[in-house]
């Protein structure tokens, strides 16, 4: 590595040191944040981080000093020989699904395995029978069989109906066929799939008699267990390098008419009986959801710690950074102020802190919501309960499904909300820390380049909001033709259609409970007014998909904000944490409501919610009161989400403040650019006269 003189090693940054301002802003607060480490994490949670972290850090093959440096070949082999190394530690462990969890979060990188661990194992366990669970799912879970799951192609992502590959049943010699027919079939973006899976889910137009019955999950075997090279009429690959997502190998397939016997369609729900030849339909369609949803209702958890990991390094590195002098400061000899102290920083970073908390408490919700639907399905379906009449697509929806259109809806519109706000904040972080925001030593841009592709997979952030909206003007139709409320949904439609004439009087500006009621009121007029739109009006569809997303979005903040103020009502927050602790939290929430009510200040004028003065109090009075009493507590708030410094992996947001010496030191010394000595003359036929090699072994 670089030689750096002793003379720059012991130069350090202008007083006063980061260490120094971190401690003062952590003396500022009473937040207790250990307990409210506890009440996000549980006691166990953190136990479990810590004994995790500890091993991990024991391993060579998990250090993080060249992560920032290496290319798309050497970071895809060290992700590699990671993924290996985190399975042998699972089995010498004995750990839980949550501990390996646990593990994937603190190393935070895509791996090889990531869509084996998840989409492959969840499917092959949600879909498959007994007998396809003894011959797929318990080879992939020794990892014998590395799997991934093959639905999106290259023309088509969101509309699973569209997709092109079929598979086609063979009476003759009960098999399927399965085929690639045109260019666009070819799967694409599947996560594993470039190089590490051997086998596939793949999903494929079923065809029986020669006609359609939509697409259906089947079990292929794409490479050779012992080469692992492509099987015979298979062409498979990496689909190259990404914005971001680079130490995971997403791929492409295409089959040439590839035979698969009958145990390979995923039979659970849905199976051809080979003795007849005719097609089985679920008992229980809405089941086929499950994998989808669970992962849609996953990602609703996890944004608020993903938001976190930005707000984090940005409050922290803000904390520390001084520019500039306070124009209004007595003395001109003034030191040079915080940045964190501007409230053109406040506005941009306490919001989002905020809302961390706020996606945190509703992702708790959604999980919770998605645990009780799958055991009523299961009872249901236990008790051969109907769902309705739909076709085969697994992505068909039939809004008239008492068991699973809530929490479909639920899990589609808040998937589009937090991991757009995810997306759109972690931004904010970067351009909140300035020009050091642009260097991958802040732990911002990777982080935010891996994640932004959660905005596209799992539905289309915009496309799933039709889902919503669709769910909501069904809801609106029940409650005009007066039949009784069965959800929170239909009761706020019901309430309002009770009170629209006389309006409303929500006091947003001190009362809790009336800021919820606010939204719940512009989620209802945004959707009787779309109803309105389509059934009166006969507006054609898409002329309406405008309204629909804005509807969506309302009444997905709607139960964030109902989900947050619930959670601060809880007895569990009240035993938990100490009343200077539970003041902040509620100020919090106030300052997420607040400050979205503000953003989306013409719908609630519009609805009535409302009025304009109080809009102009909220802004002027309220947010920014907020940020000046929530200001003093912003480092301990960020401090309670536990992130250890190996984790972030971040110069910007090290809990001890030293950021420039960690900049200088990766710049410096770690950087392998600087053990090249080049020949800059453009005569010259030599590039490097000097290069030492070097290649970590693994």
């Amino acid at each position: 590595m670089p030689t750096v003189p002793d003379w720059v090693k012991q130069l350090k940054p202008a007083g006063p040191q980061g260490s120094e301002l971190l401690e003062q802003e952590r003396a500022k607060s009473k937040v207790n944040t250990s307990a409210l480490s506890t009440f996000l994490h549980t006691k166990a949670g953190l136990e479990r981080k810590h004994k995790i972290l500890a091993i991990l850090q024991q391993e060579k093959v998990f250090d993080k000093s060249q992560n920032y440096f290496a290319g798309r070949v050497d970071r895809f082999e060290t992700a590699l020989a990671r993924a290996k190394k985190l399975r042998q530690l699972y089995v010498k462990h004995g750990w839980t699904n949550d501990d390996k969890q646990c593990a994937n979060e603190l190393i935070s990188e895509p791996g090889p395995y990531g869509l084996h661990e998840s989409m492959f194992l969840i499917t092959l366990q949600g879909q498959g029978n007994a007998e396809q669970h003894k011959r797929f799912l318990e080879p992939a879970q020794e990892y014998k069989y590395i799997g991934c799951y093959a639905q999106t192609e290259l023309g088509h992502g969101s509309n699973v109906r569209g997709l092109e590959t079929t598979a086609t049943w063979n009476p003759e010699d009960k098999t399927f066929t399965i085929h690639s027919p045109t260019l666009t079939s070819s799967k694409w973006w599947i996560g594993s799939l470039g190089r590490t899976a051997n086998f596939a889910v793949v999903m494929a137009q079923l065809y029986l008699g020669g006609k359609p019955y939509g697409p259906h999950p089947f079990v292929v075997q794409i490479r050779d267990l012992k080469t692992h090279q492509p099987l015979e009429n298979i062409a498979i690959g990496d689909i190259g390098p990404k914005f971001g997502y680079n130490t995971m190998d997403n791929g492409y397939l295409l089959f040439n008419k590839v035979k698969v016997p009958h145990i390979s369609m995923l039979a659970r729900f849905s199976s051809i009986d080979p003795k007849t030849n005719k097609y089985i339909r679920p008992s229980s369609p809405s089941l086929i959801y499950g994998t989808l949803t669970w992962v849609r209702s996953t990602i609703v958890l996890q944004s608020g710690g993903v938001l976190a990991r930005g707000v984090t390094i940005a409050t922290r590195y803000c904390s520390v950074r001084r520019q500039f002098q306070d124009r209004d400061a007595q003395s001109p000899e003034t030191a040079e102020n915080q940045v964190i102290n501007y409230t053109m920083v406040q506005i941009r970073l306490l919001p989002l802190l905020a809302t961390c908390f706020a996606l945190h408490f509703t992702g708790r919700g959604m999980m919770a919501l998605y645990e009780a639907n799958q055991r009523k399905l299961a009872a249901d379906a236990g008790k051969g309960a109907q769902s309705g009449n739909r076709g085969a697509g697994p992505e068909e929806t039939n809004s008239s499904s008492d068991l699973l259109a809530d929490l479909h809806a639920t899990s589609c519109g808040l998937k589009s909300l937090a991991s757009y706000t995810a997306v759109e904040g972690l931004e904010m972080c970067r351009r909140a820390c300035g020009g050091h925001g642009y260097s991958n030593f802040s732990g911002i841009g990777t982080w935010f380049a891996d994640y932004l592709p959660t905005a596209t997979w799992e539905g289309d952030n915009y496309m799933l909001t039709q889902q919503v909206a669709r769910y909501l003007l069904k809801s609106a139709r029940s409650v005009l033709k007066g039949n009784e409320p069965t959800n929170d949904t239909q009761s706020i439609l019901s309430n309002f259609l009770a009170r629209q004439d006389q309006g409303a009087a929500f006091d947003v500006l001190t009362k809790d409970e009336d800021i919820v009621e606010a939204f719940a009121w512009r989620s209802s007029f945004l959707t009787f007014e779309a109803l309105k739109h389509r059934d009166e009006q006969k507006r054609s569809w898409n002329s309406l998909l405008v309204d629909f997303y804005r509807l969506s979005r309302a009444h997905s903040q709607y139960m964030v904000v109902k989900n947050f103020y619930e959670t601060l009502q809880s007895p569990a927050i009240s035993s938990e944490l100490d009343p200077p602790t539970l003041d902040v939290m509620h100020k919090l929430f106030r300052l997420y409501a607040l400050h979205t009510l503000e953003q989306e200040a013409s719908e609630f004028y519009t609805s009535s919610a409302v009025t304009v003065r109080q809009i102009q109090l909220a802004r002027t009075n309220s947010v920014m009161k907020l940020l000046e009493d929530i200001r003093p507590h912003a480092i301990r708030l960020v401090d309670s989400w536990d992130f250890p410094d190996w984790q972030l992996d971040s110069s910007l947001g090290r809990s001890d403040g030293k950021v420039y010496e960690d900049m200088f030191y990766r710049a410096s010394e770690l950087n392998p650019l600087n053990n090249i000595t080049v020949d800059p003359y453009p005569d010259s036929p030599v590039l490097f006269r000097e290069k030492e090699a070097q290649k970590a072994k693994l």
